[in-house]
């Protein structure tokens, strides 16, 4: 195994922005594949499932043997390694919830090792893996309920999809349908007759402010009406990076070269054909900085930059 200073560890690659120069070293393409039960309970099934799985395969198993906890994380492209890395989240649900244990191999020393939660260092859209090459993850456990309904519904635009009420429960089947549709309508689930789809899906995270700041950009915000946010842990406040985008005057469509903001949908940075990663990060660019200006709220990339930046 090389050191990770030259090698690159790539799966799906749909969560990655890779510079016009390519990468300076060998890229290592993940593949193993399967999906196992590892311990099965009254109540919970715990499942081991390989790193080069299809993340949405997966999903799709889960849902059509009965597994619930990651039904609402449908249609969300790339591999099952990578989401430890991602934490990926979507309509209420993170497998930060369900992840019961990461096996990874230490490229430093060339150790495997099994990664317990509080190892991993889950954080909104982040983990210790994320920005990091030390660790190649191999596979990851899911603890799932044993039930063919989903958990509660935790996020309002999914809840009124479905006509239920938040904390609600709906059978497994209709909950991936409805996330499916959610993701299609704004051009987040892969369709080649769909040029909106021909992004890295959100580029940007949704702003996390401590109490000040959140004070500081209610007040430069306060023309526009209240903003759509969510209360976190430590008072810290969640925003929507959609709606600062929208509101700093990028709206859908926006860009009129190679490269623009989905028709669809405001967060995804689409290529429009012929476009390089110079004029996607120079878009990129431009919306942060509108923002910052705006509302004074920094955006961050979601996406791995690789031999780029932002």
């Amino acid at each position: 195994m090389q050191s990770p200073a030259n090698s690159f560890i790539l799966a799906g690659g749909s969560n990655v922005v890779v510079g016009d120069g390519g990468y300076p070293g060998t890229v290592v393409l993940v593949r193993n594949r399967g999906v196992k039960v590892r311990e099965a309970e009254a109540e919970t099934v715990t499942v081991t499932v390989e790193a080069g799985e299809s993340w949405d395969g997966v999903v799709a198993q889960a849902v059509e043997s009965g597994w619930s906890g990651i039904e609402c994380l449908s249609g969300i492209p790339g591999s099952a390694g990578a989401t430890p890395i991602q934490n990926v989240g979507a309509y209420g649900q993170e497998v930060a919830e369900t992840i019961t244990a990461v096996r990874v191999l230490d490229r430093t020393t060339g150790e495997r090792l099994v990664m317990g939660p509080e190892e991993c260092g889950f954080a909104y859209r982040a983990s210790v893996f994320k920005h990091n090459d030390r660790w190649l993850v191999l596979s990851v456990d899911f603890r799932l309920a044993r039930s063919p309904e989903s958990a509660p519904v935790r996020y309002g635009e999914l809840a009124r999809a479905l006509g239920v009420e938040i904390g609600d429960r709906v059978p497994l089947a209709d909950a991936r349908a409805a996330v499916l549709a959610l993701r299609a309508g704004k051009g987040m689930v892969l369709d080649p007759a769909d040029p909106d789809t021909r992004s890295v899906g959100s580029f940007f995270t949704n702003p996390v402010l401590e109490a000040a700041a959140y004070s500081a950009f209610r007040e430069r915000a306060a023309e526009l009406g209240e903003p759509p946010s969510w209360p976190g842990s430590g008072g810290v406040v969640k925003v929507s990076a959609a709606w600062l985008i929208d509101r700093a005057g990028f709206t859908k469509g926006y860009g009129s070269g190679t490269v623009g903001i989905s028709t669809k949908h405001t967060l995804a940075l689409t290529h429009r054909g012929g476009g390089s990663t110079a004029e996607l990060l120079d878009l990129a660019r431009e919306i942060r900085d509108g923002v910052k200006d705006r509302f004074g709220v920094t955006l961050h990339p979601e996406p791995v930059l690789v031999n780029c930046e932002l």
